[in-house]
């Protein structure tokens, strides 16, 4: 693997999630919004992901043996969560119906949490593998100095 091959998956790791701590993040904010402009309480969101080349076109004309297994990750969507909003008897709610009912999103503030922790560890190993990579190849240069 060359150098900008290792930055470049580095870099699609970072950019993944980065974008799922965007997603958490949103999902942590909208907790308790029982209308959206749709009129519909916030569905929670996620992301798919899926694996992805990482070279340009051009890498791609210069591949080796040894190369041809990277791939690097990308977001492929914003998926709605399926679960069903809880209801919550709150008579003094504006949005609550005839029964006194309001419907909130069913976002659980541990799980989100716990992905945000994940995504924030993923995120760390790349930045770290970045880091490792700048360093091996700074070794290699003054190896090549003598």
């Amino acid at each position: 693997m060359d150098f900008m091959s290792a930055l470049d998956v580095a870099a699609s790791g970072l950019s993944a999630e980065r974008s799922y701590l965007n997603i958490i993040s949103m999902n942590l904010a909208n907790i308790n919004t029982t209308r959206t402009p749709e009129g519909t309480p916030y569905v929670r969101k996620s992301l798919n992901f899926e694996s992805t080349d990482v070279y340009s076109p051009f890498s791609k004309e210069m591949w080796d043996a040894n190369n041809r297994e990277l791939q690097g990750v990308k977001v492929s969507g914003v998926v709605e969560d399926q679960r069903p909003f809880k209801e919550v008897h709150d008579p003094g709610h504006p949005d609550a119906n005839e029964e006194g009912y309001v419907l909130f999103p069913d976002i659980n503030v541990v799980e989100e949490m716990a992905n945000m922790i994940t995504a924030m560890r993923s995120y760390e190993a790349s930045a770290a593998s970045i880091e490792a990579a700048k360093q091996m190849y700074g070794k290699a240069v003054l190896i090549g100095q003598g």
